[in-house]
């Protein structure tokens, strides 16, 4: 076995129905995708229905299964509570919530206006309370057992110079995840996180960190096995998670990073070695000042 191959056996999440929050693209894509290997249903949900519905159809044709996209802004608790009843209606029942969605931007502090440091707020901390309120109190109205599963970041407990809407958003998801795992464990609800550390999606790193400065603060130099995570890693883990087999573990964060943060905390605190002239070049490249 290699690391890069999937983990669990066949049909460990058959009959599963999971729904994940920023399920279109990236990670939350590629751990779509191993569920529905596995033999789960997947629910996939962000703000772009084009991007979703071409996604859900690549997905089901690769990997067999049901793949429903599902619009939400989970900002919008009103779309939030649309987007589960829809869901319910779909496959019946869902079992798992992957709180996946998220945002981010990579900007000394100063520089951010209220309205980008309260998007990154209102996307990660808000998004992720709404969607686990909707589906924890049906849940529990219901006596229906279920697994959250939130995806963090290691700087949640360090903090981060350069990304401190992201710090503390992320910082309340994981109070929230081992609160919840106490508080909800006896209605057989178990709440779990996820702590990645780079983990590169294509073009996400040259969107945050354009033209040699990607080259120049590549992640995988910080990492001390030498290199940034594979996808099927980070799925292997959180199939684990959402799976029966880790029926005892809760209110745990499990960190994945190749030991990156204990090496050096705060992911992105090198970055005071940029100069003010290319924050400006930084912000001209996408397009608006925050």
């Amino acid at each position: 076995m290699k690391f890069n191959e999937g983990m669990l056996r066949e049909g460990a999440l058959k009959d599963k129905n999971i729904l994940v929050t920023g399920g279109g693209t990236g990670l939350g894509r590629s751990m779509g995708e191993y569920f529905l290997k596995l033999g789960a249903n997947v629910v996939i949900s962000s703000r772009k229905l084009d991007v979703l519905e071409a996604t859900a159809k690549d997905m089901a044709d690769k990997n067999g299964g049901k793949v429903i996209p599902l619009a939400c802004d989970v900002r919008e608790i009103e779309q939030v509570e649309a987007m589960w009843e829809k869901a319910k209606s779909e496959l019946g029942e869902i079992h798992v919530v992957l709180n996946n969605a998220a945002g981010n931007f990579i900007s000394p502090t100063e520089r951010l206006s209220a309205n980008a440091f309260n998007t990154v707020l209102d996307i990660v901390l808000k998004g992720t309370s709404q969607v686990t309120l909707t589906a924890g109190k049906d849940w529990i109205a219901r006596k229906r057992p279920g697994t959250f599963l939130n995806i963090v970041t290691t700087y949640a407990w360090t903090g981060s110079g350069y990304v401190v809407p992201s710090a503390a958003a992320k910082a309340g998801v994981l109070a929230m995840t081992r609160s919840l795992a106490v508080e909800w464990a006896k209605y057989g609800i178990r709440s779990n996180a996820i702590a990645p550390g780079p983990f590169p999606t294509e073009g996400a790193w040259s969107r945050l960190l354009p033209g040699d400065l990607v080259k120049k603060f590549d992640p995988a130099k910080k990492v001390p096995v030498g290199r940034v995570g594979e996808h099927q890693e980070l799925a292997n883990l959180a199939a684990y998670l959402v799976s029966d087999f880790s029926a005892y573990v809760n209110g745990e964060v499990i960190t994945i990073d190749g030991g990156e943060w204990l090496k050096g905390a705060g992911e992105f605190n090198n970055l005071d070695q940029i100069p003010s002239e290319l924050w400006d070049m930084m912000e001209v490249s996408r397009g608006k000042k925050h």
